[in-house]
C-alpha cells in the first residue's frame, strides 16, 4: 500500500488535473465567440470543429484506462498534462479553420487519458469516497467555470491566441512537475485501495454495467449539450445580463459552473450517507422540469433554471461514480472507466452536432433543452432498474482527501 504522503500528492494532482481538463477542452467554447468575429464564419460551423476531438476525449479512454491498470496511472497522468498542455498551445497557433481543428483532435486525444486514469487514482487512494468524489466533482466543474473567465478574460485583453496558449503553457509546467515526483519516488503507483470492499455478485455486476451504460450516456448527453450551448443560450437567452461582448457571457458561465462545482460536495455527503441509487434517482427527477423551464424562459428565470440543472445534473456524478466503483473489482477500475466514458464523453460530438443543427436551423435553443429534458426523463426511468441496496453505506471518520 502507497504511503500517505504518496496518497496526498496523487489526490492532490488528481483533483488539479480534472480543473484542466474541464478548462482545456471548454476553452474553445468561449473563444468560438470571439472566431465569429475574428474569421467571420457563423458559430455552427465554427463550434463543429470540436466534433472530433470531442469524439476522441471517448474514443480513447478504454485505451487509457488500460495503460493505467495495466503500466502505471502515474506516468499516463504526466502524459496527460504534458500533451494537453502541448496540444492547447497548439490551438493557439493555428492560421485557420483546419489548422484549429486537427488542435482540438490532438487536445481530444490526450485528453482522454484523464477520467478513467485520474477518477480510478483518486478512489483507490481515497478513504471516503463520496466525500472524495464530491470534491473532484468541484475541481471539475472549477475546470469549466474558469474556461469561460479564463478565455474571455485572455480573449479581451490579449486576443483570442492567448487564451489557448497561457492555460497550456501551465498544464505543461504541472506535467513536469509530476514528472518530478515519480522520478525522486514522491508519487508512486500503488495498485491496492487504501478503503478495500467486497466485490458484488456476478448478477448485479452485469446489471448495473447494463443500466449505468444507459444512464451514463443519456447523462452525458444531458451535461454536454449544456455546456456546448452554454456560452451561446446565455447571449442569447439572457442578452439583457450579459451585454453584446466576449467576457459578459464568459463571466456568467463560470458563475453558473462555480456554483454547481461547489455544491457538489453536497453530493459527496449524501452518498457517505444515504443509498447511492436513490441520491442518484432523485438528482435526475429534478433536473426534467427545471430542463423544460430553460427551454422558452429568458432573461432571469432562464439563468436560475439553467443553474439549478447544471447543479443537479452535476450533483449527481458522485453517486454515479460511487455506484461504477462498487460495481467494479479494483484490477479493472481503470478499465471500467474507460468504459465508462467512451459513453459519457464518447456522446460529445453527438451533442456538439445536435447543438450546432439546432442553433443553426431554428436561430435558438428551445428544441434543445426539451430533447435534454427527456434524456433526463429516460435516466430516471433507468436508474429505477438498478439493483437494490439493504441501507445506506456506514460514513467512515476521515478527511475528505483521504
Amino acid at each position: 500500500m502507497m504511503s500517505l504522503t504518496s496518497a496526498r500528492l496523487a489526490q492532490g494532482f488528481s483533483l488539479v488535473g480534472h480543473a484542466f481538463m474541464h478548462m482545456l477542452v471548454a476553452l474553445f467554447l468561449t473563444v468560438v465567440l470571439a472566431l465569429e468575429r475574428e474569421w467571420n464564419l457563423p458559430y455552427a460551423e465554427l463550434i463543429g470543429l470540436w466534433t472530433v476531438g470531442a469524439f476522441l476525449v471517448g474514443a480513447f479512454a478504454p485505451l487509457a484506462g488500460f495503460l493505467g491498470d495495466r503500466w502505471s496511472a502515474p506516468g499516463m497522468m504526466a502524459v496527460f498534462f504534458l500533451g494537453s498542455g502541448a496540444a492547447t498551445v497548439a490551438c493557439g497557433f493555428a492560421d485557420g479553420p483546419a489548422a484549429l481543428g486537427l488542435g482540438l483532435a490532438l487536445l481530444g486525444v490526450f485528453a482522454a487519458i484523464y477520467h478513467p486514469v485520474g477518477m480510478a487514482w483518486l478512489v483507490r487512494t481515497a478513504v471516503n469516497r463520496g466525500m472524495a468524489l464530491g470534491v473532484f466533482g468541484v475541481f471539475g466543474s472549477a475546470g469549466v467555470a474558469l474556461a469561460g473567465l479564463v478565455a474571455a478574460g485572455l480573449v479581451d485583453f490579449f486576443g483570442w491566441r492567448a487564451a489557448f496558449i497561457v492555460p497550456g503553457a501551465v498544464a505543461v509546467a504541472i506535467g513536469a512537475a509530476l514528472v518530478a515526483c515519480i522520478a525522486s519516488g514522491w508519487v508512486s503507483d500503488g495498485k491496492l485501495d487504501r478503503a478495500p470492499q467486497a466485490d458484488p455478485s456476478r448478477a448485479d455486476m452485469m446489471r448495473a454495467f447494463f443500466v449505468l451504460s444507459v444512464t451514463v450516456f443519456l447523462g452525458g448527453l444531458v451535461y454536454q449539450g449544456t455546456q456546448v450551448a452554454m456560452p451561446k443560450a446565455l447571449s442569447l437567452q439572457a442578452a439583457a445580463l450579459v451585454g453584446s461582448g466576449t467576457l459578459g457571457a464568459g463571466a456568467l458561465f463560470t458563475a453558473i459552473y462555480l456554483v454547481a462545482g461547489v455544491l457538489q460536495i453536497a453530493g459527496g455527503w449524501l452518498v457517505d450517507r444515504y443509498p447511492l441509487k436513490w441520491v442518484y434517482l432523485w438528482t435526475y427527477t429534478f433536473q426534467v422540469p427545471l430542463l423544460f423551464v430553460a427551454a422558452s424562459a429568458t432573461g432571469i428565470p432562464f439563468v436560475l433554471a439553467v443553474l439549478l440543472a447544471v447543479v443537479l445534473n452535476v450533483g449527481s456524478l458522485p453517486a454515479e461514480n460511487c455506484l461504477m466503483a462498487r460495481y467494479t473489482p479494483s484490477r479493472w477500475r481503470s478499465s471500467a472507466f474507460g468504459a465508462k466514458f467512451v459513453l459519457s464523453l464518447g456522446v460529445a460530438p453527438v451533442a456538439v452536432q445536435l447543438v450546432a443543427w439546432i442553433q443553426g436551423t431554428t436561430g435558438g435553443f428551445f428544441l434543445l433543452f426539451a430533447v435534454l429534458a427527456a434524456a433526463a426523463a429516460m435516466v430516471v426511468v433507468a436508474i429505477v432498474a438498478l439493483p437494490a441496496e439493504a441501507e445506506a453505506p456506514a460514513p467512515q471518520v476521515a478527511s475528505a482527501a483521504e
